[in-house]
This record gives structure tokens, sequence and C-alpha cells, in this order.
């Protein structure tokens, strides 16, 4: 599997696009999040409009959503005919449909099928090649981590929001991790800090970790102290660009 960083920042970040990746696997391509900023990402990456097979949501904040009017728009633009999955929880599948709605009102057919698969804490998915796993986490809306394993490589994104003890073990053994890190050590509601994950990681047996989502007002200065504390941690740590690509 390869991971594309499309964005690492948080909700109003002017230097960094949203909280968004890419999974490409064998057969699949699996989007993360889609923020407004970070669906413009995805252009940037690619002009391959049917690339996407699958896309899921972690919980219902704007920088993990409100991209997908735009996402679906330019697809019925470059006369996309693959069908789209949009893998979500209950609530947020009712958030989509009126989303779309609202950002384009008359569009009642996007050229291609746009497919629901309703995601739970606890409930495993097969898709493709794909086994997904969720787990509710902390945030202050209902968001759902995923653990995505291909039968050889195991990676996980956390969306937003600290595990509790049973929860956390979705990130079991991951080979990479991409976690939200709000702060070094200044606890905010419904976010992690450094520290925290550090701990968590190695409680986990993560083999790498990568972190984003930093508080903007305090991105340099969270930065510069995550990569001072790296060597400390006995942990493999990125703090990866718009755009870098990981290789597993």
């Amino acid at each position: 599997m390869k991971i594309i960083f499309l964005g690492v920042g948080e909700a109003f970040d002017e230097r960094y696009p949203n909280h968004s990746h890419l999974v490409l696997a064998d057969k699949t391509v699996l989007m993360l999040d889609c923020g407004d900023s970070a669906v413009r990402q995805l252009w940037k990456y690619t002009e391959n409009y049917s690339l996407i097979d699958t896309l899921y949501i972690t919980h219902r904040h704007s920088d993990h959503l409100f991209g997908i009017p735009a996402l679906l728009g330019r697809m019925l633009e470059e006369e996309r005919k693959k069908d789209l999955t949009i893998i979500c929880s209950e609530q947020l599948k009712t958030d989509v449909e009126r989303l779309t709605e609202h950002a384009y009102f008359g569009i009642n057919s996007y050229g291609f099928n746009i497919k629901f698969i309703i995601a739970e804490d606890g409930k495993e998915i097969q898709f493709n090649e794909l086994k997904l796993t969720f787990a509710k986490t902390g945030h202050t809306a209902y968001n759902l981590a995923i653990r995505i394993n291909d039968g050889k490589n195991i990676v996980c994104y956390s969306g937003d929001g600290p595990m509790d003890e049973d929860s956390e073990k979705i990130y079991k053994d991951a080979d990479i991790l991409m976690h939200e890190c709000y702060m070094f050590d200044k606890k905010f509601p419904g976010h992690v800090v450094a520290l925290d994950v550090f701990e968590m990681a190695k409680r986990q047996n993560v083999k790498c970790l990568a972190l984003s989502h930093f508080k903007r007002a305090f991105n340099d200065e969270t930065r510069a102290r995550v990569k001072a504390e790296i060597p400390k941690t006995g942990l493999k740590i990125i703090l990866p660009e718009p755009l870098e690509e990981y290789s597993l």
C-alpha cells in the first residue's frame, strides 16, 4: 500500500490543507475525509477523476466533510461513470445527502451511482480486498477511527479525538497510524496531545506514527517540540507535508 498525505492541517489553517489522506491498495483507492481544502489537494495529485473507489468520512465537522459537494461536482463535470462508495455513520449519510442537495440544488444525478455503506463502532466491513474496522473516539462529534487491513499491511487513521483504554486497540500493530495531534502537552477538549499519542503508540506497537492536524496558532512550535522529543520516544515518527508520499 501507499499513502498520500493530501492535507495535514486543522479546520482553519491557511497554510496547511484539511486533514485527509489517500490509501492506495492493490485493487482499491480509499480517500479518508474530505474537507473543503483537502479536495483541492486531490486534484493537485491526480487528474484521474475515477481514481477513488471509496470515500470514508470520520465525523460531521466541516473540515472533514464540506469538500464532498466539490468532489462530486468535479466528477460530474469530468463525466465520471464509475460507482463511488461513501462509507460513514448513519447520521453522516443524512448529512451528506442534505449537504450535496443544498450546495448544488437542482442536480439530481451525478452521472454515476453513489452507494452508501454504514459504519458503526466495533463493526467490520469487507470492501474489495480491504477489511475495515471502526472504533469510536472521544471527539466533540461522533467520530469513528478506522483500521484498514489488506492482508499484508495495516493502516489506521484517527479522524479526531483520543481513544480510551479499549478502543485504542484498533491501532494495535499498525504499520502506520495517521493521528491528529492538536497540541504538544496542553489539553484541549476533543483532541489529543503529542505526549499521550506517544504513549498510546508504544502500548499498541505502532510501527510508524504520522502526526498532523496541529493547532494553527502553535503549529511551528508544536512541530519543533515533537521533533525534539522523537529521539526520546523510541518510536518512528514522521510529520508529513501536504502531498508527501509514504510506501509500505
